[in-house]
């Protein structure tokens, strides 16, 4: 019987129902209070609904996304080096006194005989150089200088720096994007995880509880055999014995589904604990394992991470190697304020031009730098080969553990019918005396040990199928498996 998962009861006034089927609410109701396994509330989830759920709100994943947020906007920063640079500014200067001309400043950096002739006239019209001085001095600026103007900077030539910086930001970019959807396959793999093993401890809590009802109803059978003299009293110890130690082990599989059961419920950050409603399943069969290989060296993000680094180190070839040509630029000054002053007045209000700054002899180590990206290079050449080396053996050793998994659960069917039909006889013998209790027992083990088994090989094949989907890049398929190609797996 397959343990099937119940739904949030939404009304207050109904009774909260048990979690499991009806054998499991018969086998709960004989048993103490100490030993029934009830909980309060729980919420049936699809694993298509849990996955959006994480998605949307896991920590690990906002994180990545706010990442790919800021290395965005660091792209649409670096689009705006080709724009110029313009800028207003003020300056207020003190000066230790005002700036004057005096005329006998003015004769004496006049040459010799303009000097000389200066003088002359001078003497002629009785006119001596302090009188000249007090007569004629210019003031050209106050001490106190206030001045503000706008300026700008436009780069038209820089050795392709621009372009470089641009398709370095463009590649972080990229990285970040690439990083987020590798850190979504994870988080698939680790949802495949979770949700079906909760899904399979609940077909292992089932078996052990269906071992319970059957040692139960063989210790029951066995009391009146021995009633009636018809076995022996260690006989009847014997089925006493295992029916305890089943109880034993169905209570150590209910702690173990609860503990699975709060691993997703964190997971998925409900504030009930979550019950899988879609069963664990099978396929009849894979596509060829070169579908899977070719689709995980053709779009699996490591690989794209790889390919951003690359183009950011081809970037940064670029950008050292800009720094050995000249920088040309476009330059304009316009005066918004001046003070009334002679200087003032002779100074133009605007001026633009054409700057060139060609390095000659630099300090920053360019001709390293440019080894070192063209190493970076080669560095990422050698990861690109590797890892997709490694994913290769990833997707092929993944592939043959679910088709193991797959042969290991259709092999053991027959095992199933041979331990059901183990079961019956030896119970029908037991009843006539043709058999101990011992041997009931070791039938009803060995079917609960088929069972579970058969539940683990499917848990397998559903966790290896999840990892070939998310590093092929196809989780979206994963309900097509389930849905339409899968075989539900029966406890």
């Amino acid at each position: 019987m397959r343990i099937k998962p119940i739904a949030v009861m939404t009304c207050c006034a109904a009774m909260l129902t048990m979690p499991f089927g009806s054998v499991v609410s018969d086998v709960y109701a004989s048993e103490s209070v100490e030993n029934s396994f009830t909980q309060t509330a729980q919420q049936a989830v699809s694993f298509a609904d849990a996955w959006q759920a994480v998605v949307v709100n896991n920590d690990g994943l906002a994180a990545e996304r706010a990442k790919v947020d800021r290395a965005r906007h660091l792209q649409d920063a670096a689009s705006d080096l080709y724009f110029p640079q313009i800028s207003a500014t003020a300056k207020y200067t003190r000066l230790d006194k005002p700036v004057e001309i005096k005329p006998s400043d003015v004769i004496e950096s006049m040459s010799d005989e303009a000097g000389g002739l200066v003088a002359a006239l001078g003497q002629k019209f009785h006119i001596n150089p302090a009188s000249l001085d007090q007569l004629f001095t210019s003031q050209l600026t106050e001490r106190d200088v206030f001045t503000s103007s706008i300026r700008a900077v436009w780069p038209i030539f820089t050795g392709g720096r621009i372009t470089a910086a641009q398709d370095i930001a463009k590649g972080r970019t990229e990285e970040a994007r690439h990083f987020l959807a590798m850190k979504q396959q994870a988080k698939f793999e680790d949802l495949a995880k979770f949700y079906f093993g909760v899904a399979m401890t609940q077909q292992v809590l089932q078996t052990r509880i269906d071992v319970e009802q059957g040692l139960k109803k063989h210790f029951e059978h066995a009391v009146k055999l021995e009633q009636q003299g018809q076995i022996a009293k260690v006989e009847r110890l014997q089925a006493e014995a295992s029916y305890d130690k089943a109880r034993v082990e169905r209570q150590k599989a209910a702690r173990d589904m609860e503990i699975a059961q709060v691993a997703l419920t964190k997971l998925l950050k409900m504030d009930i604990p979550a019950v899988p409603s879609t069963p664990l399943f099978t396929n009849t069969s894979l596509p060829p394992m070169s579908a899977f290989i070719d689709k995980t060296l053709a779009g699996y993000p490591g690989l794209q991470i790889l390919d951003a680094k690359k183009k950011q180190a081809n970037g940064l070839i670029d950008a050292e190697k800009g720094k050995y040509y000249p920088e040309v630029y476009l330059y304009g000054n316009y005066s918004l304020h001046e003070d009334d002053t002679l200087a003032s007045k002779t100074a133009p209000d605007w001026a633009v031009g054409v700057g060139v700054n060609i390095p000659l002899v630099d300090n920053s180590g360019r001709s390293g730098k440019v080894k070192a990206a063209h190493s970076a290079v080669t560095q990422v050449n050698y990861l690109y080969a590797q890892a997709e080396q490694d994913l290769s053996v990833l997707v092929e050793k993944t592939y043959r553990e679910a088709m193991q998994a797959l042969e290991e659960y259709n092999g053991l069917s027959s095992s199933l019918q041979l331990a059901s039909e183990n079961v019956r006889l030896r119970e029908k013998a037991f009843s006539q005396g043709l058999s101990t209790s011992l041997d009931v027992v070791d039938a009803e083990l060995y079917q609960a040990s088929v069972r579970t088994q058969r539940s683990a090989a499917a848990f397998q094949y559903v966790i290896s199928l999840s990892r070939l989907l998310a590093v092929s890049g196809e989780i979206s398929s994963f309900y097509q498996y389930q849905q339409y190609q899968g075989v539900e797996v029966q406890s």
